[in-house]
Order: C-alpha cells, then structure tokens, then sequence
C-alpha cells in the first residue's frame, strides 16, 4: 500500500477515470457510502446523525453518506457550509440524489422539509452563522466532518473555524470523512492544532503522508481506515517511495504444511547479556520463539547463563567465557568455539544486554566481521559501531539494525534532535549506503531498505515506552528473518507491524501504564491472528477492530 502526497492522489483519481473507466462520480459514490458502512458498524447505537458539509468534493462524499445513512433509517441532519449554487461538479450530483431520498422538499431551516424514508429521514441546511451550526449539532449523537479534505491547504476560515469551536465542547463522536477538517494531508507533523477534532477517519483508495505521521485522532486507539473505491493499483503512482508496513503481514496469514518441523522455520542465535542485564537476551529469546522461529539458543555470559536458561525451558543455552565486568570476553571468538557457536544457525541476533565495557563493544565489532549468516544488530552492539559505521555492509547478508533515535545519533554522530529532524532522509541515505535494512525506533517506526524504499509503521502506542521493548522486537524480526529468508523486507516489516500490534493488544487489555515489554509477547498470537482488512473491506491502518467506539 503506497502512500501518496495530495498531488498523487488527485492524479490518481483523474487516472482512474481517463484510463480506466470509473468517473470521478462513482468514486465519490462509493467513497460516502463507505463512510456510512463504518458509521454503521462501528456506532449503531448512534440514531441522530449531523453531517457537516463543505462546498467541494469532501462535501459531495459526505452528501452520499447522509444519503446512505438516511437509508439505512438514521435520522441525519445535513449542514452546508454555503450556499447551494455554490456546489459543482459531482458534489452538485450528490446533493442533488439527496433529495431524491424521499418527497420532501428543502428547507433553509433544520426540522423543516424533511425528506422522510422507509425507516429514517434527512433534512438540509445552508447555514452561514455560529447559531446555525449550533442548531444542527443539537442532539446529535454522532458528527461526520465532510468540510475540507486532502486539497484543503491551511488555515481554516470562517464557519469552519467556529465550528471547529463547537465540536470540541461536544461530548458526541467525530468521524472525518478522508481527514479531519484542517489538516493538510502533505504534514508529516505529529498533530495540528487547527484542525478538527476526530474519533475516526475514513479515507480513500491509499493513506496519505499525514494518515501515518500524525496523530489524527483524540484517543491513541482512534481507528483510521482505507476504503477501496476503484482505482486499480496501476492507477495508484507515487514517487514518495513509501509504503504502509502493515500490508507484509499477509506473509503471515498462510497456515504451515501440514508436515512442517522446526527445521523449517530456522535457528536464531541471541548473543547478548552481561551482569545486570540477563533480562534482554531472555525476553529477545521468548519473543523469537513466539513469533515461530524453530529453534532458538541464546549464547551468555557464563554468570546469567542459568537466570536466562530459567525463563522460558524451550530456549537452549550456550556459555560465553566472561571478563571482569560481569562482559563477554573476547575467549570465544577463536577457532572451534566460534564454528560450534555458529553451527546450524539461521539468524543471528546481536546485541541484546551485552553491555559496553570490558572487551564487548570490540566483541560486537568481531561477531559481525566474523559471520556470514543474516544478523540483526541492536541495544549496545550498535553502540560498538558509533564512528565506525564503515564496518557495517549488508552487501553480502541480510543485515538488520534497530535502532531508537539515540542509538542512531550515536552511530552517525548527530544530535538526536537532528535525527529526529529527518527520520525518513537520513534512514532512506543510511541504509542505501550501507547495502542493510534500518529500523529506525519512534513515533511511526520506518523500516529503510536497501533499495531506497521506506516503510511506515503505524501500529504501537505509548504503553510500549518500557525497557525491554527493544529486546522483544529484536526476537520478533530475528525469528522473521528465519523463517523468511528469501524475502527480507516483508519479513522485517511484517515483524514491526506485529510488535506494535501485540502492544496495541496489550494496552486494550490492560491501562497503558502497566504493561510491561513482556506483556506484548503474551499478545502475539493476537496479533498474528487479526486481519487488517475487516468484512466491508476497509483497511485499517491505526486502531483495532472490535474497540467499541462508544462517546
């Protein structure tokens, strides 16, 4: 699934129509009744309706959905922000096939002229002033935004603003047609101060740059979903380069052969560990089992082997000879003991509590000059490289690193404020120069791959701010990894998607302030048994179905 700029999106709905035969009518047609699909489903308890209108084509999607809804025997009021004559185009169309819903005649007044239907009823307003807006939210008990959408370029005017005003003082649930009101969908920002408020988002055909860089909706859990209107995916071009994660989860979705065995699904090696830290290498082993690796061993330090050996009885154990500090020593990187440490080993996972003093960091450096299986490199093995990133060349192995932004402003020598300043430039530069993959940690996780291609995470929420976090995703793509070696950016994708969905779980199970880094790992098969596409066919890129979406 691409992500598009408002630009690509506007050419793809003019593709769509010059080269493959579905007018921009239709697509505004399926568009609202797709609205009206969700609104159905997820808040049926909602009888009152209020649909707020702007004059373009985001009013004509939400002209359908009234429509729609009306239909399907919701009493909704219709709010126009301007006048009728001001509407053209296929917006004028939908207005017009809404007082077709039943006999009634318009009114400039809401409550007259209603146009009844078997079940429900719609009524329209041309409203210019505070009072008029006010007058349509009364009651209501849900609100679609259909004012402004992805052409909208900041700021907002006149009555949008003062609605704007009223709907945050109401108590009834928002849903925004494409995006909220006010919003521009170019802003990879995290939030937009003007724009409206919203519970959910509806867009269309492909998510935007702000459907995944920013926090549309009021709660963390707030779902945002992709309609299929009818652009086939050759209308669909962008030259962004990015691409929503959680489409690999499908690699996922195919049951095992029948006559499987654990030498299918690969051998991960987890070497990490020191004095004090014999928790990381534990949870990155768990997790790498959970998440379907066949095998895993987990190489230690001689002094927490037998604390990480007691966590999970599945996991095997290896020795590592150990310096003064409680750290690996540079003893079993000779010869022998190396071969046997390597032996049969799919993936290995580098990094996970090793520590950065005695001879780790050097250690680190050793591990990767000195295997030739895919790796994946995080917590103090990346530090090993800080200044000597020349080291790290994924040419001839799938090479993974996973670092939070501090990690990578150690490995490049920038600031993490400078890091966070250009997430997706300096992932995109770093990987390509280094012939790897980079998942870059943090609001909206990137996974940068070889080719120049970006993917963009949107699962995970505030309650995975623990320690230990990382530890579990480096088991979750390590075990990817192993079981998908042919094809590793959907593997490594599919993995972060996973992690941050078992987290959602996990807040949605507990209060966020609880859940502990392990807590998702106890949610894995959730997340590996939710489909992302739901029964009307919606993709939801943010949120869980089945939330309950009550105001």
């Amino acid at each position: 699934m691409k992500i598009l700029t408002s630009a690509e999106m506007g050419a793809t709905d003019r593709r769509t129509a010059a080269d493959f035969g579905v007018s921009l009518e239709t697509l505004m047609e399926r568009a609202g009744e797709a609205v009206a699909r969700f609104c159905l489903r997820e808040y049926p308890w909602a009888r009152r309706v209020a649909v707020f209108c702007g004059k373009g084509n985001n009013g004509g999607d939400g002209f359908v959905a009234a429509r729609a809804l009306a239909q399907a025997g919701k009493t909704v009021r219709v709010a126009l922000l301007g006048h009728v004559n001001e509407v053209k185009g296929e917006a004028a169309t939908a207005l017009a096939r809404l007082e077709t819903v039943g006999s009634g005649a318009w009114s400039a007044h809401v409550g007259a002229g209603v146009a009844d239907t078997r079940k429900g009823s719609v009524s329209l307003v041309e409203v210019s002033d505070e009072s008029g807006l006010a007058g349509v939210l009364d009651g209501a008990e849900l609100v679609i935004d259909a004012v402004v959408g992805t052409g909208f370029k900041p700021p907002l005017r006149g009555d949008a603003v003062a609605l704007r005003e009223l709907l945050e003082a109401k108590a009834a649930p928002v849903v925004a047609v494409d995006l909220p009101s006010g919003w521009d969908a170019d802003s990879t920002a995290l939030s937009a101060e003007s724009a409206f408020r919203a519970d959910a988002v509806v867009t269309f055909t492909a998510p935007k740059l702000a459907h995944v860089f920013g926090h549309l909706t009021r709660t963390t859990s707030g779902p945002v979903v992709v309609a299929e209107i009818g652009s086939p995916a050759r209308a669909v071009e962008s030259a962004t380069e990015l691409s929503w994660a959680g489409a690999a989860k499908t690699l996922v979705e195919q049951p095992r052969e029948v006559d499987a065995n654990k030498g299918r699904f690969g051998h991960v090696l987890v070497v990490g560990g020191s004095y004090g830290k014999a928790g990381a290498p534990a949870m990155a082993s768990v997790a790498a089992l959970r998440t379907g690796a066949g095998l895993v061993t987990a190489a230690v330090p001689t002094g927490v082997l037998n604390t990480v050996a007691g966590v999970a009885p599945e996991v095997m154990t290896v020795p590592l000879a150990e310096g003064p500090s409680g750290a690996v020593s540079f003893k079993d990187l000779r010869g022998a003991k190396l071969d046997m440490l390597l032996k049969r080993i799919t993936v290995v996972a580098l990094g996970p509590g090793l520590s950065t003093e005695g001879d780790a960091p050097a250690f680190a450096r050793q591990m990767v000059e000195k295997t030739t299986q895919p790796i994946v490199i995080d917590a103090d093995a990346l530090t090993a490289f800080a200044g000597k990133t020349d080291l790290l060349d994924g040419t001839a192995r799938a090479m993974v690193l996973t670092p939070h932004p501090g990690e990578m402003a150690r490995l490049t020598g920038l600031t993490v404020q400078q890091v966070e300043a250009d997430r997706v430039g300096l992932a995109q530069r770093f990987a390509t120069k280094h012939h790897l993959t980079l998942v870059l940690k943090g609001w909206r996780t990137l996974i940068a791959h070889p080719d120049g291609r970006v993917a963009v995470n949107t699962s995970g929420n505030p309650a995975m701010a623990k320690g230990g976090s990382g530890d579990i995703l480096m088991g979750i793509v390590a075990a990817m990894l192993a079981q998908f070696p042919d094809d590793v950016a959907r593997a490594v994708e599919t993995a972060v998607y996973l992690h941050g969905l078992a987290g959602d779980f996990a807040a949605r199970a507990m209060d966020e302030h609880t859940v502990l880094a392990s807590d998702t790992v106890r949610h894995l098969s959730d997340a590996f048994r939710y489909r992302v596409t739901d029964e009307d066919g919606l993709v939801w890129i943010c949120g869980l179905r089945g939330g309950g979406h009550r105001a």
